[in-house]
């Protein structure tokens, strides 16, 4: 991998997270684009950013979209306040070499339990045998999301009666399961973008099935019991009555304090290719003081 393009990945590294829109137009503007609300412009700029989330109320042109695209910034088009990714527009980049290699592992059954075994090492700290099986893995991770939740009630004083939500009937789910559904929004938007500026598939699964971002969701997992679920119980504990509202400004300055950009393509691509893979194969030079700005 190292004598490739250097146009070939861009330095998601270096971008903003995300930026979300509503009950707006975004159109072309200058070699850019903007945001026009009642009768104001805001100048979007779009070069920095990873992913462009567009919520409720929200129109765009097409000569936008094609600058978005050409830019690398992937566009996701979002519940209110990105609670629900509906779909995404991705930017080409110039190898399939990831992917090919994603499908590879995909379609190997050893190389697909090896990355999920090195998942669920990244997550829990703990090495599984060599001939656990796909289901026994699940039931050990279900116990130790279980305990993550329990701990995290106990930590801030909220009363936990298990993961439950409806889609369809947001107000119906408890503050913290709303506070959750907020976060995690926020985390597979920024998963999603990563996966895509790479050139990976988000629908080629290893532990999750049957979604257009099952990989999506495979990734994100590795960082939910260390991010997303701490911060949401937090948020319940505040008293505040809309802490999904609460809990998207601390999830976002959890990525900040943690420069967590840096660490979503690395984890991927060791995880296809092997703890093998370099700073270099990374994109991302050791040693980096490339200021990271959400």
């Amino acid at each position: 991998m190292a004598n490739r393009d250097l146009q070939e990945l861009p330095k998601f590294s270096d971008k903003w997270s995300y930026m979300y829109f509503e009950k707006g137009h975004i159109e072309q503007y200058a070699r850019s684009v903007a945001f026009c609300y009642l009768e104001k412009r805001v100048p979007v700029p779009i070069e920095t950013l990873a992913s462009l989330l567009l919520g409720p109320g929200t129109t765009i042109t097409h000569e936008a979209i094609k600058t978005i695209i050409e830019s690398r910034c992937t566009v996701l088009w979002v519940g209110e306040q990105g609670v629900k990714c509906y779909a995404a527009a991705q930017a080409a980049t110039y190898s399939a070499r990831n992917l090919l290699q994603q499908v590879s592992c995909f379609e190997n059954e050893s190389e697909r339990m090896r990355i999920v075994r090195k998942m669920y090492a990244m997550r829990f700290y703990e090495i599984v045998p060599n001939d656990i099986t796909l289901d026994q893995l699940r039931g050990k991770e279900g116990a130790r999301v279980r305990k993550a939740y329990k701990e995290a009630a106990e930590k801030y004083g909220i009363k936990w009666q298990g993961r439950n939500y409806d889609q369809t009937n947001w107000k119906s789910s408890d503050p913290v399961n709303r506070a959750l559904s907020a976060a995690n929004s926020c985390l597979y938007g920024i998963c999603l973008a990563a996966i895509i500026s790479i050139g990976c598939s988000p629908g080629i699964w290893f532990v999750h099935t049957g979604k257009q971002l099952s990989f999506v969701y495979d990734i994100a997992d590795l960082y939910k019991t260390e991010l997303t679920v701490p911060i949401a119980f937090l948020a319940a504990s505040s008293g505040e009555k809309k802490t999904d509202s609460l809990a998207r400004p601390l999830i976002r300055d959890e990525f900040r304090k943690r420069r967590f950009l840096k660490t979503i393509i690395p984890d991927i691509l060791r995880l296809l290719y092997g703890d093998s893979i370099s700073r270099e194969d990374d994109n991302l030079p050791e040693g980096s003081d490339v200021a990271i700005n959400y």
